[in-house]
């Protein structure tokens, strides 16, 4: 829509690599936009998709025709109007393209498993690299989860979900996050790894089996309380 092409062309240059690869890279930034439906408009269901590049650039963004009767647009969080998911592509096909897009890929989002869920897909969780969780992120906001909104201002100085949200924006916002933090990001993730390696290895190893030691007595053996003499025990032939 005209809409997500201003929202894409207002994007800050911090949020993108302006001369960046535009095609499909290894890491992807996702973020999906959500409209109520159900009596009081509570419950979430997908009105868009927006996939960017490592570099920012949009690879995927596309609205999602309603399954069920919209009572609530949210436009002032989401963005969604009506208008926007006329004639939009069936969940089931935009689902399906995006599974293919993600496979094998790694995929930063924020709080993204509210992102799964309306998408009713899931991915390895090696693959993820979700900005709520980061542990610096959150030693920033003293421990709390951070909004992607505080994130990009305290960490990229970029004001993002001033208004109405854009799930371009978004995923630019959450990829640029992990690319600035990338390598003590991994570094971290890789310690962890093989300290959990090491606890599984030091689980596994068997113990050593304490002998069974048992203790004879002289009754047990049938003679008296003294040592009795064998021709055996006698070095000479």
């Amino acid at each position: 829509s005209d809409k997500a092409a201003i929202n894409a062309n207002n994007t800050p240059e911090a949020l993108v690599k302006v001369n960046g690869f535009t095609g499909v890279t290894k890491i992807l930034g996702m973020d999906c936009e959500m409209v109520g439906v159900g009596v009081a408009g509570t419950d979430s269901i997908l009105a868009r998709v927006s996939i960017v590049n490592h570099f920012g650039h949009k690879v995927y963004d596309k609205f999602v025709a309603p399954r069920e009767k919209v009572t609530d647009y949210r436009t002032a969080v989401s963005g969604v109007r009506p208008e926007d998911l006329q004639g939009a592509p069936q969940f089931k096909e935009v689902q399906a393209e995006v599974s293919e897009l993600l496979k094998g890929r790694i995929l930063v989002g924020h709080a993204i498993k509210h992102d799964f869920k309306v998408l009713f897909l899931d991915h390895p969780k090696k693959m993820i690299r979700d900005t709520s969780k980061y542990k610096p992120f959150r030693a920033a906001f003293g421990g709390r989860t951070p909004s992607l909104k505080n994130l990009s201002e305290r960490f990229l100085g970029v004001a993002v979900q001033t208004g109405e949200h854009s799930s371009v924006q978004d995923s630019q916002a959450a990829v640029r996050l992990y690319t600035m933090f990338r390598k003590e990001w991994e570094a971290a993730r890789e310690a962890k790894q093989v300290k959990n390696q090491n606890a599984r290895k030091t689980a596994a190893k068997p113990k050593p089996e304490k002998m069974k030691v048992t203790k004879l007595t002289a009754d047990s053996v049938g003679i008296g309380k003294r040592a009795m003499y064998c021709p055996s025990d006698s070095e000479e032939d």
